[in-house]
């Protein structure tokens, strides 16, 4: 037993150090953990009946096939969705361009725009109209406050300075619609998806005409948030021819917002969905044109713009999604590790190995008086206290455990011990002669 707690010892003042300063690096490197990602996230969309709603649904299931439960908040729109941000009560939002200006010091980062949102300009058809200003006068349902099809209609009026001339009433959806069959209305603005089953209503009925947007180069110098799209010649019903002609539109593209403090993780997460969801050729957009860095207001997130140069992180490519986070907060650990490691596995060895042999080496210097003595002129006496001092150092011998890389210097130490002894047992005779 004796000789394994010396071997532990060994061990424990020559790796001892070494522990201690990994247990100090580990410490500090604990402070830079980034925490795990949170397992729940809420979304603020829409109206239940709209396009954002229905997307949030997407999201919601494929997060879901990575254990993050995303709660679903619907709204009247983009500006009240912007608010609940703001408000920090939801982490994620929808939000058409063109409903906000963006302060300097907004807390709000765009993730990219997913996809065109036609704006729809329809009126009764009594002639053919393709300018604003020719609405003077007239009645518009324009959506309600808190919208973002108010808001974008509101800048499009001032545009036209038609503020004073043009009476704007806060209908949206399929009131609006109802509103413009029944003549409640001369006009509505509506910016939705051409699948929405109001616009498939309006564009198939004779009496409603579609706008023809002109001037849409200069709506869209005027803001950069605004697309120019085209509609072609029959796409929504070729039987019917419907619409008769390339009808141009304008078009904001919708916006996911996001705090700037959302974890990376789930920034990378959101992006490889809405790749999987909007990523398809649709009637305005182009295999994989979206989602995309383009057409934004917000600040483009700084996670969400590394997604778009290199796209997802390795990790996160090909491993489970809490695999590859939990890889990711453990490498900051790994990195003082490794720092350490390579250095202490060179010093090490050679600490181990010097106090191995300095063990031997200082019975050496005993053994080195003893045989200088045994070569002098000594009495009886004084030799057979050498040989008893030779003796104590042969049993503290006995009790260390040497390593078996070090035994032949321990088998070295002995036979000299022994060559001493015979030296003094010479010497023994020699007197007794």
């Amino acid at each position: 037993m004796q000789k394994k707690n010396g071997t532990y010892k060994d061990l424990l003042i020559t790796i001892g150090p070494a522990l201690l300063i990994t247990i100090i690096a580990f410490w500090v490197a604990s402070k830079f953990i980034k925490p795990a990602p949170p397992n729940k996230i809420i979304i603020t969309t829409g109206r239940e009946d709209g396009a954002y709603f229905k997307y949030a649904k997407q999201y919601q299931a494929i997060l879901a096939r990575n254990d993050i439960a995303v709660k679903i908040l619907p709204s009247v729109g983009s500006a009240e969705n912007i608010k609940r941000m703001d408000e920090n009560s939801a982490d994620i939002a929808f939000v058409q361009g063109g409903t906000s200006v963006v302060d300097n010091g907004t807390e709000l980062t765009t993730l990219g725009s997913l996809y065109y949102e036609p704006l729809w300009f329809f009126y009764r058809k009594k002639e053919t109209l393709n300018q604003l200003t020719e609405f003077k006068n007239k009645k518009i349902a324009i959506d309600v406050e808190g919208s973002g099809t108010r808001t974008v209609a509101m800048q499009l009026i001032g545009d036209n300075q038609m503020d004073s001339t043009v009476q704007t009433l806060p209908l949206g959806g399929m009131a609006a619609g109802q509103s413009l069959l029944d003549g409640q209305v001369d006009a509505a603005i509506m910016i939705t998806s051409p699948a929405a089953e109001v616009v498939q209503q309006l564009l198939n009925n004779d009496k409603i005409a579609l706008m023809d947007f002109e001037r849409a180069d200069a709506y869209t110098r005027l803001h950069r948030y605004l697309s120019k799209i085209s509609l072609p010649e029959g796409i929504i019903d070729l039987a019917k021819n419907i619409p008769s002609k390339e009808t141009t539109l304008i078009a904001p593209t919708v916006n996911l917002v996001a705090r700037n403090d959302l974890h990376p993780a789930l920034v990378y997460l959101l992006l490889q969905a809405a790749s999987e969801i909007h990523g398809h050729a649709q009637l305005f957009e182009s295999e994989d044109e979206f989602p995309s860095p383009n057409y934004n207001e917000f600040p483009l997130n700084e996670v969400a713009s590394r997604y778009y140069k290199s796209g997802a992180p390795f990790l996160q490519r090909y491993l489970p999604f809490w695999m590859a986070t939990f890889i990711d907060q453990m490498k900051v650990m790994l990195l003082p590790l490794l720092a350490l490691l390579l250095p202490l596995s060179k010093i090490i060895p050679p600490v181990l190995r010097w106090r191995t042999r300095s063990r031997i080496y200082r019975w050496y210097e005993q053994l080195k008086v003893i045989d200088q003595k045994s070569y002098e002129e000594n009495s009886a006496d004084d030799i057979k206290k050498l040989v008893a001092e030779l003796d104590e150092i042969e049993t503290e011998v006995h009790k260390v455990d040497i390593p078996l890389s070090y035994e032949d210097q321990h088998y070295n130490l002995r036979l000299h011990l022994n060559l001493v002894r015979n030296n003094l047992i010479q010497s023994a005779v020699t007197v007794q002669t």
